[in-house]
């Protein structure tokens, strides 16, 4: 297996075991909030969609503009080489502000995400594809809260983006069994 299939892998072992965890959610469970400011399941679930979506678009559009030579070729970036998290510890904060274009904001039914963000996969297996392992370390689109990452950070990202959501939705679900009767 190469890198790039491994990075993808990734990403993959990270959306099963994040819809493994919602799987047996109903969607009365999955619409639970602890206080208004916080998220349920289905913003969660909608968000990882949004987000990955615009980070695949991101990387296929850049990725096609270097090629073209419409884009810079560049290797460098204030994150060279450095490790997903730490690139997060270094330009996150605790309770970080969602970018709007990743924000929640259809609502509806947590199968409907859930289906969606499933199906995001293929497109990454495609992307994977396509992407040469030596274009990985190519400055990538910036994100909208770390900055310059090159592609394989920016792959990185999406495995530890829902790990993290997943943390949280796993919080949600023992946070609503507390609150049931018996």
């Amino acid at each position: 297996m190469n890198l790039v299939e491994a990075l993808i892998q990734n990403v993959a072992i990270a959306r099963s075991q994040y819809i493994a965890a919602i799987t047996s959610i109903t969607e009365l469970e999955a619409q639970w909030k602890k206080s208004d400011e916080q998220w349920n399941i289905i913003d969660i679930t909608e968000h990882l969609f949004w987000a990955e979506q615009g980070a695949l678009y991101g990387m296929w559009k850049t990725l096609f503009a270097i090629r073209e030579g419409k884009m810079n070729k560049t290797y460098d970036s204030i994150h060279k080489n450095l490790p997903i998290e730490d690139i997060i510890a270094k330009t996150w904060q605790p309770k970080e502000q969602v970018p709007a274009v990743a924000a929640p904001r259809l609502g509806g039914t947590l199968a409907f995400w859930k289906y969606s963000l499933n199906s995001l996969q293929s497109i990454l297996e495609t992307f994977g594809n396509e992407i040469k392992e030596d274009e990985l370390r190519l400055q990538a689109h910036p994100h909208p809260i770390s900055g310059a990452m090159d592609f394989q950070q920016r792959i990185e990202f999406l495995a530890f983006h829902i790990d993290r959501h997943k943390q949280q939705v796993l919080e949600i679900i023992i946070d609503y069994s507390s609150k049931q009767p018996l």
